[in-house]
């Protein structure tokens, strides 16, 4: 198995939810933790339980993806894992959804995960290893009403993601995606930890697992993907 002690990781999306939950499980099991966020008062709020570096940045902006990486190579001289988790979504009906809302999420959930990979590759390419992680959503294997913009945004990071880890395999490169269902998170303006939500969801802790377990595979070994459910969900 692969050890995670001292191993460099971003985690985007790192304040609330299931980025949070990543953050601190990949600090217990010793790796060093960069936590990407936009809110700096979330974001000083994790970093300090992780005891790592805290970069305020939108994900969406070429610049801050480009930023994210630079601070990280200066401050800890390499980089091991990219997480992009970083995620927004709403639903609604087609008509009723604005160009806005439409490109706010194909910004964040796509061209983020782009943005960040574009500018990580390289550095892990002179490495000749390297291990992204995308956490996209169960959506981007299914459609469902009221979810166009959102699915739409999810098949297109999978396919962002599952044509790197062809670019990428000669390189020695991982790319692994994680597919969960329902999570009981903030996601969608919802508040955690409802009755319903605790019988029904995912905790953030069981999708962080499933990152753990992912990266702790052997060097010669890489999951491709990876979908997890709560035992309540049809699917």
């Amino acid at each position: 198995m692969t050890n995670l002690t001292n191993q460099v990781a971003i985690v985007t999306g790192a304040s609330r939810g299931i980025g949070q939950a990543i953050a601190l499980l990949l600090a217990q099991q010793g790796a060093t933790v960069v936590a990407v966020a936009r809110s700096e008062q979330e974001l000083s709020e994790i970093t300090q339980q992780t005891q790592g570096l805290g970069i305020v940045a939108d994900v969406s902006n070429e610049a801050d993806a480009q930023r994210i990486i630079e601070e990280t190579l200066r401050h800890y001289g390499r980089l091991d894992v990219l997480i992009c988790n970083a995620g927004v979504g709403s639903f609604a009906e087609l008509e009723n959804f604005s160009a806005a809302e439409w490109d706010r999420i194909f910004d964040t959930n796509v061209k983020g995960t782009f943005l960040l990979c574009k500018a990580a590759v390289p550095h892990f390419k002179a490495r000749k290893k390297g291990h992204i992680v995308g956490i996209t959503s169960d959506v981007a294997k299914r459609t469902f009403a009221h979810g166009t913009a959102y699915g739409a945004s999810k098949f297109a990071q999978d396919a962002v993601l599952a044509s790197l880890r062809k670019e990428v395999r000669p390189h020695g490169i991982k790319v692994s995606t994680i597919y969960p269902g329902l999570v009981d998170t903030f996601f969608n303006d919802t508040t955690p930890g409802s009755a319903e939500a605790v019988q029904t969801h995912l905790r953030p802790a069981d999708v962080a697992q499933a990152v753990c377990y992912v990266l702790e595979a052997p060097a010669h070994v890489v999951v491709d993907e990876l979908m997890l459910h709560p035992l309540t969900q049809e699917w």
